[in-house]
């Protein structure tokens, strides 16, 4: 049943009976709204002083009427209308201003963030005529001062503007660049957003690095903007004017989805969806998705599922009343507990449980190990940042058959093969799961039995990518998580991967500076000298020297 919204306290009888009629009309598709549907809007808002709305469609049928006060109007919630990327809403906002002024900040700001095919405002005579018409839609070009543009004000005889062939031609003029099919068309589409202080190269870096871990949570990256300043903002994280931006380019650009390269704390995510009608997450959710994607045993799993609930308690809110009905018997703690505050109980209750089950998983783990301690196998396990090759170096080294992809974290399980030196020696080599800048803390705490492992290696591997231009920054990060497992004391031997990727004397210089083995994981015969200095590491308690000539393959 379709019903009068808004400030309605307080209006006469033939006031809510005019504007119950006002259903039963219709608008013309070539006008903004009809002139006799003005006046009568002018009358009731001047009598009653308050500002009236009308939500319009598209063929002219009007869905929803708004009385607002004397300076404002509240929108109700229209998620469930017309929604698509690189579409707009597909209704109007026609209103009166009872002040004679344009169209103010909360009116583009509705404009902007609710995707509406026009916003429109009309002031009035002292007789409740209509005056001026003032009307602003959304522009394409990000390049103008405002992504959006404000017609000049009209009178009644401007009425007749051919309003709906002008909101297709605008629609189709704000993904005009934008090909109809094209890689990707089928996979989710996201803006990358990002907030930044450093310089503008750490900020480039920062967001090729998220548009990678997007490819390897299998999203297309639509487009990416990056907004530098001093200080994020408190509310929204980057400032209200480059929020207006990245909700018109997710449009033009037909964006499912915004991803901040940052963590967003829960009134952060709340205020930005409050705003843009987009799913929003940040790093911290891409990394626990990919992870969740990954994850083959059931340790992992338990791992990640773990870490997303961890992740996902303080975040959890109520959007609409049906999480605010009281509950009781059977499942809840009696009257008065609401939906969400059983969401809430539960999630914990399930949090404690996974976290006995991995303690279990600790212990087994703590067998295992004791198991191979009396063995006396030394340990070697490969640390480094995500996607430096750490599984392919283990499968060249040990002839494994571990899961390798050119993907960021696309091995989670920690995997263990021997190695045998030609002295009948043997060793245990164990691939960890790979390392990030700023690794949720929440991963960290849930994959703690299997970072323990690195407690009882002998040897560390530290593999890098010597070609990434983010190395500097990507052996800081490793280093710096090595330091909080408080490993930093435990030898460690660099692994220069990718090193064909380089120019023989860049290599020489690399490894020269970084006191590392150059190699290319794919290619055996660059790994003898590094198997000489883990067999000298390990048996030989000396120095570990690089030789100079080239040993045999093993």
């Amino acid at each position: 049943m379709q019903k009068i919204q808004g400030n309605i306290s307080g209006l006469k009888a033939w006031h809510l009976k005019k504007l119950g009629n006002f259903f039963k009309r219709k608008i013309p598709p070539e006008m903004l709204i009809s002139p006799e549907l003005a006046r009568d809007m002018g009358e009731i808002s001047l009598e009653a002083y308050r500002q009236i709305g009308l939500l319009i469609d598209r063929p002219g049928i009007i869905r929803h009427v708004i009385v607002g006060d004397d300076k404002s109007i509240l929108l109700p919630n229209l998620e469930h209308y017309r929604y698509g990327p690189g579409r707009l809403k597909g209704l109007r906002l026609v209103h009166t201003h009872l002040k004679g002024e344009g169209l103010g900040d909360e009116d583009i700001t509705d404009l902007i963030f609710l995707r509406l095919d026009l916003m429109a405002a009309f002031t009035l005579t002292k007789d409740g005529l209509p005056d001026r018409f003032f009307v602003a839609h959304l522009l394409k070009s990000l390049n103008n001062k405002e992504p959006y543009i404000k017609m000049a004000p009209f009178g009644l005889s401007g009425l007749d503007m051919a309003a709906q062939d002008f909101i297709l031609e605008l629609e189709n003029e704000l993904v005009a660049g934008r090909p109809v099919k094209e890689a990707g068309a089928d996979l989710p589409r996201a803006l990358l957003v990002g907030v930044s202080s450093g310089t503008k190269a750490q900020a480039a870096q920062s967001m090729a690095e998220l548009a990678e871990l997007a490819r390897s949570c299998r999203v297309h990256v639509a487009g990416s903007m990056i907004q530098h300043r001093k200080k994020p903002d408190p509310r929204f994280l980057l400032g209200r004017g480059k929020l207006e931006e990245v909700a018109v380019m997710a449009l033009v650009e037909g964006a499912d989805m915004l991803i901040f390269d940052s963590e967003l704390n829960p009134s952060q995510i709340r205020a930005i969806t409050d705003r843009i009608e987009l799913p929003v997450i940040d790093r911290t959710q891409l990394i626990l998705d990919i992870f969740a994607q990954r994850a083959a045993t059931r340790e992992g799993k338990l791992q990640v599922e773990l870490a997303q609930l961890k992740y996902m308690l303080p975040r959890l809110v109520g959007k609409n009343t049906a999480l605010s009905r009281l509950a009781g018997g059977i499942g809840g703690r009696g009257p008065g507990e609401t939906k969400l505050e059983m969401d809430r109980r539960r999630v914990r209750e399930r949090i404690r449980l996974l976290e006995k089950q991995l303690s279990r998983v600790a212990d087994r783990r703590a067998v295992q190990r004791s198991r191979r301690d009396k063995k006396g196998l030394p340990v070697v396990s490969i640390v480094g940042y995500t996607n430096a090759g750490k599984s392919t170096l283990l499968n060249t080294l040990t002839h494994a058959d571990v899961m390798t992809q050119s993907l960021m974290f696309a091995t989670l399980d920690p995997s263990s093969r021997r190695l045998r030196f030609p002295q009948d020696r043997e060793i245990i080599i164990t691939d960890t799961v790979g390392f990030i800048e700023d690794l949720p803390k929440d991963l960290k705490v849930a994959f703690r039995a299997t970072l323990e492992e690195l407690d009882n290696a002998d040897l560390l591997l530290h593999v890098m990518d010597a070609a990434s231009p983010r190395l500097e920054s990507q052996i800081a990060s490793v280093e710096k998580i090595l330091d909080e497992l408080k490993l930093s004391g435990k030898e460690t031997l660099r692994v220069l991967n990718k090193s064909d990727l380089l120019l023989p004397e860049e290599v020489e210089a690399l490894s020269r500076r970084l006191d590392g083995f150059p190699v290319c994981s794919l290619e055996r015969k660059t790994l003898t000298g590094l198997i000489a200095a883990i067999e000298d590491a390990l048996f030989n308690m000396d120095m570990v020297t690089r030789p100079d000539e080239e040993n045999p393959d093993f």
